[in-house]
């Protein structure tokens, strides 16, 4: 991974210790920030990104790798096995995205008119459960949320019937057992359960596998997310909804 470094002549404000992850390197943190991130994603037409989400992933992954290198915090084997992972991604996501797309629209009839959604993840792919339920809010306008799966009894569960699905994201590592055990209490609370997971022992608790392939954890977040995307963009089809232009979002905030 690069790094682009600009010219500090340009503009007397660049900020030489910050680092910049951007898709458009003339926009305005571009032309503050010496050094830049190109994630090199393309043209984005939705408000509510998913290519440059996955392409920012990326970006970090690579940050992480050098700091990793640098630090030594890591084997050159478990770096290694993590690079050869990172490079294994084009066909499975392109996999994911033709199984997943006619899976995510038959969900996505049976679910358009609900009114919430849970999403848990536990660990690594918490914030993919963020991400997920923010992708839903934006573009089908219905109520989601994201939990880690361990905080549910603190509240979300309160909320669980029949009429809230749950998505929960298990894959293979030190926390799936976790996962699954919390997944478990959502369906004794009668909730449908959605899983993102490989077709591994513990998944027939779903009621619905969206499947994922099995891979290393760390990397599981990047196959993770596609699912979740398919999901939220054909729900807002089913609505009816301007799935690229979502009511109230903009793509620049201009405002603190």
């Amino acid at each position: 991974m690069e790094i682009e470094r600009r010219s500090s002549m340009r503009n007397i404000n660049y900020k030489p210790n910050l680092v910049a992850i951007t898709n458009r390197i003339e926009s305005s943190i571009g032309r503050q920030i010496s050094n830049i991130i190109d994630i090199g994603a393309g043209i984005e037409i939705g408000v509510a990104a998913t290519k440059t989400f996955f392409a920012q992933l990326l970006s970090f992954y690579g940050l992480a790798i050098k700091f990793a290198q640098i630090k030594e915090s890591q084997s050159n084997e478990n770096i290694n096995q993590l690079i050869s992972g990172l490079t294994e991604l084009p066909p499975l996501v392109e996999e994911l995205l033709v199984k997943h797309n006619q899976s995510s629209e038959k969900l996505a009839h049976d679910f358009f008119n609900i009114k919430d959604v849970i999403f848990l993840g536990r660990g690594i792919n918490y914030p993919i459960a963020l991400e997920g339920a923010l992708k839903l809010k934006e573009i089908s306008y219905i109520h989601a949320a994201g939990y880690p799966a361990g905080e549910m009894k603190h509240g979300p569960i309160a909320l669980l019937d029949k009429k809230v699905p749950v998505i929960s994201i298990a894959t293979p590592g030190p926390v799936f057992d976790k996962v699954i055990s919390n997944a478990q209490e959502a369906k004794a609370r009668d909730s449908y359960l959605i899983g993102i997971a490989p077709g591994c022992k513990g998944t027939e608790i779903f009621d619905y596998l969206m499947m994922i392939p099995e891979t290393n954890e760390w990397i599981s977040p990047l196959l993770a997310i596609i699912p979740l995307q398919l999901l939220s963009y054909h729900i807002a089809a089913h609505r009816g909804l301007d799935i690229d232009q979502p009511r109230n979002l903009a793509k620049s905030v201009t405002v603190e």
